[in-house]
């Protein structure tokens, strides 16, 4: 079975699965089909963190494809640009690209099918067309100018003819078609052995014509969300140098499951601290959907993503202190009946936290935060949903507009599971490389330009990327991949899911369908690196009654509407042995499939 955000990667997914291919390999085949129909959400030239289980000896393992900083990406090398923020978009924003590697290694190291394979359907998709969704044209609308004005390679694939492609019509692009079918040519060439081809394919994007187009084009200024044009700091030789990491998972116990995430490279862990904090609080207990609930579940999350912010990077996160059980109850007792303000991030191991200085001057362990003027100023990252009415989209001449990203879960007979959620790339952050069809990763605006911070830039460093695939598995091997795209929300929609589910006895399908909340007022990950004070974005599902009871206790609740909030999907193995999966409605985009 698979689920995934959009319906023709589930498609393509369900086709490798039945000609006899393993989750992993229907994982690689769905992720390629993503990079070319959600071009808005992700890109060969994106991201894309792996959690995958192999049933045969109950292996479960994380597959890094977040790329690192260049060798010259030091704070100076920013701040002698006049630069206090590393931009949103353009070149000065590029890490190594890793979506591609990473799905070249896992079906190297865990699938079966040759590359031909699981490559051919995204080939096809690029060269003969697949229709657009509305959200890509939307996104293409608040970039026209940008396009037309400064980033001229990527007004040539995405207005052809001048023109705002169609929604729901055709959209062809035969650069990225000729881009894949040359990677797919060269490794065939260097012989007929599988992982030889695979290999192949890895060096030609990384050391072959596809790292020198990058390369080139990076030496080239290019307009960035700084309103200025810069050149790129990624080389080829960063490009060279780089190569996917297999790593274990970080893992809780929750409601009798072992849940499984990222290190804190990746904003994962903070999942995993909410269970915790809420089974402190006795969340069992809690009726489905009332204003107790909803209210204990955003001051949950305010905490963990203050220590988010005060702990996780790519080395020297206190993993063990922070999802230690009495630390987790102790940070729990924080959590009183009204809506909290500030930041107040804990004291793992009795280390004293410290937050970078846009968020104010300590006073008692509560930082003020930085929090934007008017609600839905846009950024230059991924969250899933926008502001509503005339603040929807953004248009500028920086390109500084939200992006998005996909999700994709795969269970498949032998009970093998594979939670991806692939991103970054996006055609609106940075300009089409000339002649590959696509852009490259922004994901180093997530760094700060401080030192000292567990996410402070430093060369071959990983930004702290707020993708956070999933697994929930059980000791007799049942349990489920989900996730969903979002950016920071992320891991704040999966946890009404994950309730739902494993509490309250709804399937996963159901689960999904609950209706969904989350924090704003948690510090973003993206450029311009801004909050809301004390907001909360509610479906309006949840009732009245619920949405001014969280008002009535200082939270500042915006109305999100019926069905807006969360992408999740889900895949796995039921108790009774069977499979199942479930896709989210909203967006009426994702879909799930199996048989």
């Amino acid at each position: 079975m698979v689920g995934s955000t959009h319906w023709l990667a589930s498609a393509v997914g369900m086709r490798i699965l039945e000609q006899g291919g393993n989750a992993f390999d229907a994982a690689v085949a769905a992720g390629f089909t993503l990079q070319v129909v959600e071009p808005h959400l992700n890109g060969p030239g994106g991201d894309a963190p792996i959690i995958g289980h192999r049933a045969a000896d109950a292996h479960t393992f994380v597959l890094c494809g977040q790329g690192t900083a260049p060798a010259a990406a030091t704070i100076a090398a920013y701040t002698g640009l006049g630069l206090a923020e590393i931009p949103g978009t353009g070149h000065l924003a590029a890490v190594v690209p890793g979506a591609f590697g990473a799905w070249l290694d896992l079906l190297a190291r865990y699938g079966t099918l040759p590359l031909a394979d699981v490559l051919s359907p995204a080939i096809g998709y690029a060269e003969h067309g697949y229709p657009l969704v509305p959200a890509a044209v939307r996104t293409i609308a608040t970039v026209r100018e940008l396009f037309t004005d400064h980033w001229t390679t990527s007004a040539a694939v995405y207005l052809p003819h001048g023109e705002l492609p169609e929604a729901g019509a055709r959209f062809r692009n035969p650069e990225l078609a000729a881009t894949f079918r040359r990677v797919l040519s060269e490794a065939e060439s260097a012989g007929a052995d599988r992982l030889t081809q695979i290999e192949a394919a890895h060096r030609t994007f990384y050391a072959g014509f596809v790292a020198e187009a990058m390369d080139d084009f990076l030496r080239t200024p290019v307009r960035d969300s700084s309103g200025d044009d810069h050149t790129g700091l990624l080389t080829a030789d960063d490009l060279a140098a780089w190569r996917p990491i297999e790593e274990p998972t970080v893992a809780v116990d929750f409601a009798g499951v072992r849940v499984h995430k990222t290190a804190a490279w990746g904003q994962g862990p903070v999942l995993l601290q909410q269970l915790q904090m809420l089974e402190a609080l006795g969340v069992a207990e809690a009726e489905p959907g009332s204003v107790e609930l909803v209210h204990t579940a955003i001051e949950v999350a305010k905490l963990a993503f203050a220590d988010r912010e005060a702990w996780y990077g790519d080395d020297g996160t206190p993993i063990d202190d922070l999802l230690d059980p009495a630390y987790a109850a102790a940070r729990a007792t924080l959590v009183g009946e009204s809506a909290a303000d500030g930041l107040r991030p804990g004291a793992p191991g009795g280390r004293t936290p410290r937050l970078a200085s846009v968020f104010g001057e300590e006073v008692d362990g509560l930082w003020p935060g930085r929090y934007q003027g008017a609600a839905g100023a846009a950024g230059g990252g991924e969250p899933t949903r926008g502001p509503s009415g005339p603040d929807a989209l953004r248009i500028e001449s920086t390109g500084e507009t939200r992006g998005d990203t996909c999700h994709v879960d795969v269970v498949d007979r032998w009970g093998n599971r594979v939670s991806a959620t692939p991103s970054g790339g996006w055609l609106q952050s940075s300009p089409v490389v000339p002649g590959l069809g696509f852009g490259l990763p922004t994901r180093a605006q997530m760094f700060w330009l401080e030192s000292g911070l567990p996410a402070s830039l430093a060369p071959g460093r990983r930004p702290r990327t707020t993708l956070s695939p999933a697994l929930a598995l059980r000791p007799d091997g049942t349990g489920f991949a989900f996730g969903t795209p979002g950016g920071d929300q992320q891991d704040q929609w999966t946890i009404p899911f994950l309730l739902h589910h494993l509490l309250w006895g709804a399937d996963l399908q159901a689960a999904i369908d609950a209706p969904g909340w989350h924090s704003t007022h948690v510090p973003s990950s993206f450029h311009p690196r801004v909050s809301e004070r004390l907001g909360v974005e509610a479906e309006s599902r949840l009732g009245a009654r619920v949405l001014d009871g969280l008002r009535a206790r200082g939270h500042v609740v915006r109305d999100a509407g019926p069905w807006s909030l969360g992408r999740v999907s889900a895949a796995g193995v039921r108790a009774d042995g069977l499979l199942h999966a479930a896709a989210n409605p909203r967006g009426m985009q994702g879909y799930a499939a199996g048989r």
